[in-house]
């Protein structure tokens, strides 16, 4: 079996881009997927420019279009009254930052992705579960169940919350915010959903829950997504965010939020947890990616994109650097570029979580701040939207939170959050 250039471990949206962007630098790639097959579980997924950008680099950008929904406007409102607090006209942020604001279904772009790998001819391979990953003489090696060792010159771990290659760089655990989500898809045609505007992505922001939905598929699907946090977690106990609590948690919220609850999965639910910030990703000849180095809180919806983004810097150091600096010139600029960026999307969704799910006068001082927002201010998103940085010194200053009771509606929209 002749060695790769690059082994990738994990098969996601994170493991596929990265995949591709290296097999299009020339490079020999090999995905090793746990899973018996490829594929993705979840429901939708918002692409920020930041990301379509990247998709239209790599020829994309059509096709996720033709799979998606672009949305005119993103819309917060208040969970418990049902009124706006702000928006984003995101046709006019097209015209910003020259890319769309899209949403799509999680397995349509995890499936896109994986067509492009199968024609740029990526080695793609299933039920291979890793057990290891180790430096090497000539770079580094993974150990799959059952013993054996596979070598290339570089490991690229994709390898999500729980890496097995980030306890080689970290001795850490992932943290819990006590949230939860349940999520659920319901067919346009008929009923509430066909009552919905799907030319905007929505989220009513409450006391300790939020509710998102928006359209997917051409606008054949709505996807609702109800996040609350948990008592039960909170008092330490194993079995929360249970079906019970889901209810509770949404039952002072707006008539549209909670007519929306019975569309929920009811049958299965998603824990929300975080890992503290890294800043070195890299062993010798081992690079994390995706999750595996920054998983965050899904606040201001960059999880996957920050995946892709790794990858396609990955791509770019490839060849700004493999020709004169070899694989260590290249993992160091990638080192360089990345961890500080996305500390920064890790501690923003933090703190946009807070903003979300405040109570009392908190929540009133909020909602007096929000709706004071001009719609076109981009200060709190130019960090986030604009052309992705690969010189570090592009990077723009550290993300500080702003305490409400001292803020002003220029400087909370100006947070980076």
């Amino acid at each position: 079996m002749t060695n790769p250039d690059v082994i990738v471990v994990g098969g996601g949206i994170g493991g596929l881009g990265a995949a591709y962007a290296l097999t299009r630098r020339g490079l020999a790639v090999r995905v090793l997927e746990r899973a018996a097959a490829f594929g993705e579980v979840g429901a939708g997924i918002q692409l920020a420019p930041n990301c379509t950008r990247i998709l239209d680099d790599y020829g994309l950008l059509d096709e996720a279009k033709s799979l998606g929904v672009l949305p005119d406007a993103m819309i917060m409102r208040d969970a418990v009254d049902g009124t706006e607090l702000t928006r984003l006209d995101l046709r006019d942020l097209e015209r910003r930052y020259g890319f769309p604001y899209l949403v799509i279904h999680r397995s349509d772009l995890h499936a896109m992705l994986l067509r492009a790998c199968e024609r740029a001819g990526v080695d793609l391979r299933t039920s291979q579960q890793v057990t290891a990953c180790a430096n090497t003489a000539g770079g580094a090696s993974v150990t799959l169940a059952g013993g054996r060792v596979e070598e290339a010159r570089v490991v690229i771990a994709a390898d999500g919350l729980h890496s097995v290659a980030r306890k080689l760089l970290v001795d850490d655990e992932p943290v819990s915010s006590a949230y939860v989500a349940y999520r659920g898809t319901t067919p346009t045609a008929s009923g509430r959903a066909a009552e919905v505007d799907l030319s905007e992505v929505v989220v009513y922001v409450g006391p300790r829950c939020h509710f998102v939905h928006y359209g997917l598929r051409g606008g054949e699907l709505l996807n609702q997504v109800a996040v609350f946090e948990s008592p039960k977690a909170r008092a330490g106990e194993e079995d929360w965010g249970t079906p019970d609590e889901l209810d509770a948690a949404f039952a002072g919220t707006c008539d549209f939020v909670r007519g929306g609850l019975p569309d929920m999965w009811r049958d299965r639910w998603w824990r929300m947890y975080d890992r503290d910030p890294i800043m070195t990703w890299v062993d010798g000849s081992i690079a994390l990616l995706g999750d595996a180095a920054h998983p965050p809180l899904q606040y201001i919806a960059q999880g996957a994109i920050m995946a892709i983004e790794d990858g396609w810097v990955l791509g770019e150091q490839v060849a700004r650097h493999l020709g004169d600096g070899g694989w260590p010139a290249v993992l160091a600029a990638y080192q360089a570029v990345r961890p500080e960026h996305c500390r920064r999307v890790v501690t923003t969704s933090r703190a946009w979580g807070e903003l979300w799910h405040l109570d009392g006068l908190a929540r009133r001082q909020r909602n007096v701040l929000l709706r004071e927002r001009d719609t076109y201010d981009y200060a709190f998103v130019d960090w986030l939207y604009g052309p992705t940085a690969l010189d570090p010194a592009d990077e723009p200053p550290m993300f500080t939170p702003i305490p409400l009771s001292s803020a002003k509606p220029d400087a909370l929209t100006g947070t980076g959050g």
